[in-house]
């Protein structure tokens, strides 16, 4: 047996043995080499091949880590695979949720995004006064749609820097990802017309098909694999499809990825088709581990990707600044912003161009990343010490939600309302689908720094759920 796949065995072993717990650091490589007797070059690759295995995670200047141990939803047997809506009406029900979750006596497990705390409040005040000071009226006209000049370049480098090609003329700076993706559906169909969601689904792409007045095809969403691409391609021969909203990384609420293969498989599919993707890829930078995801946009050659994200979950969520690489579709979504909001705020533009000009977003990045990776990994263990044993919990190799299966008999839109009693908030499964399919379901925001609160609103959450088993 090759030397570096006798240290493979002998950690993994060790892991097992929970001599090594899921988020504790290993041995650095040099003090590994010291202990084993091994090269340097022998112990790299065993680390190399145990982190591709997912025994282990990478991360930038702090070493090696125990990666979660992986746990799997299925998509549930007797889930239809393909759901149809011609028309959506749940907006009000999520406006009530998300409301209840304002309340600052909660523990906001129910929130969409991650602990303020987390993000640099200073170097962003910094920014924003440094820009404030030197405001002037002529701002406000050039910082019109399409956006800051300056802010649209930063971005095409950054696009440029994962090897896709985005022209500073194809994006539009928007008010955060929501309007991105209002004005990129908007753009595309009518109506009346059919489009394709994932199932479950962030609850916003069900918002803009009730405004708009669409008709959804809702197909199923795999929580490790995504969507199924043969119902997709079934329900594309079916329908008249005009657009497919999906989140390609870190989907909301289940967490999956979709792997680079089945990126190309989509894209090559939908453009067969002549279907214009709508890809909200807001956690895309939310990754843990060494190589971040590249978006569907980056296999899109025939310009029918409109790519929309923001900064709104990994640096600042108050400026309310996000984009969309909107290709031959930039000019109608700029006339269909001046008819709405008019434009994105000048100061907030300006703010964020002078930040990322510091060159401090990356390392903000790094931080943000293992931060959201160990409170993740806190979440889960007092989620298994207080939920009852047949509650399953889906594991993501990034972002800062859970998807948590309950046993069929619980309601999870009735748990939710006997929580917030308690002062505690979950978000339901129907806020994510169209249908009755997610009633046992529930999403779980673990951003939040961990404490005693925190462990005591999971042991209330595990009393309430078994109470009503």
């Amino acid at each position: 047996m090759a030397k570096y796949q006798r240290l493979i065995d002998r950690i993994t072993q060790q892991i097992a043995a929970d001599i090594w717990l899921p988020g504790e650091k290993l041995p650095s490589l040099r003090e590994q080499v010291a202990l084993s007797g091994m090269s340097l070059m022998t112990v790299m690759h065993a680390y190399q091949v145990l982190e591709s295995q997912g025994w282990i995670r990478s991360r930038p200047q702090s070493g090696y880590f125990v990666a979660p141990r992986a746990e799997f939803l299925s998509q549930p047997v007797g889930h239809q695979k393909v759901q149809l809506a011609e028309s959506v009406d749940i907006n009000a029900f999520i406006f009530d949720v998300l409301q209840a979750g304002r309340d600052p006596q909660i523990v906001p497990f129910g929130s969409a995004f991650p602990d303020p705390e987390l993000f640099p409040q200073r170097q962003l005040m910094r920014s924003l006064s440094a820009v404030s000071h030197s405001l002037t009226p002529a701002d406000a006209i050039n910082n019109l749609p399409p956006g800051n000049e300056t802010l649209r370049k930063t971005l095409a480098q950054r696009y440029a820097l994962q090897g896709i090609a985005v022209s500073p003329d194809e994006i539009v700076i928007t008010n955060g990802a929501m309007e991105a993706l209002n004005l990129s559906m908007q753009a595309v169909t009518e109506p009346g017309d059919w489009v394709v969601i994932e199932n479950p689904c962030f609850y916003g792409a069900l918002q803009v098909i009730e405004r708009l007045k669409l008709k959804a095809v809702a197909i199923a969403t795999d929580p490790r694999h995504g969507m199924d691409l043969e119902e997709l391609a079934r329900a594309l021969a079916r329908w008249p499809i005009k657009a497919c909203w999906m989140m390609t990384n870190q989907q909301n609420p289940v967490g999956c990825t979709l792997s680079r293969e089945k990126k190309q498989q989509l894209v090559a599919l939908l453009a067969e088709h002549q279907v214009t993707l709508i890809e909200d890829d807001v956690y895309s930078e939310l990754y843990f581990g060494s190589d971040k995801p590249l978006p569907a946009k980056a296999f899109d050659s025939q310009h029918r990707v409109l790519h929309c994200s923001s900064f709104s979950k990994n640096l600042v969520a108050g400026f309310r600044v996000g984009w969309v690489a909107a290709g031959k579709h930039a000019k109608k979504i700029q006339q269909l912003q001046l008819m709405s909001t008019l434009a994105t705020s000048a100061p907030m533009q300006l703010a964020l161009a002078n930040y990322l000009g510091t060159r401090s977003y990356d390392s903000h990045l790094r931080r943000l990343r293992q931060s959201l990776e160990q409170r993740k990994n806190l979440a889960r263990q007092s989620l298994r010490r207080h939920l009852p044993a047949a509650a399953r919990i889906n594991d993501s190799q990034g972002g800062y939600f859970l998807w948590i299966e309950l046993p069929k008999q619980v309601n999870t839109t009735l748990l939710y309302t006997r929580a917030l009693e308690h002062n505690v908030s979950i978000a339901p499964g129907k806020m994510f689908s169209s249908g009755e399919q997610y009633a046992n379901y529930f999403r779980f925001n673990t951003a939040w720094a961990w404490g005693d609160a925190q462990e005591a609103a999971v042991a209330t959450l595990g009393k309430l759920i078994a109470a009503m088993l």
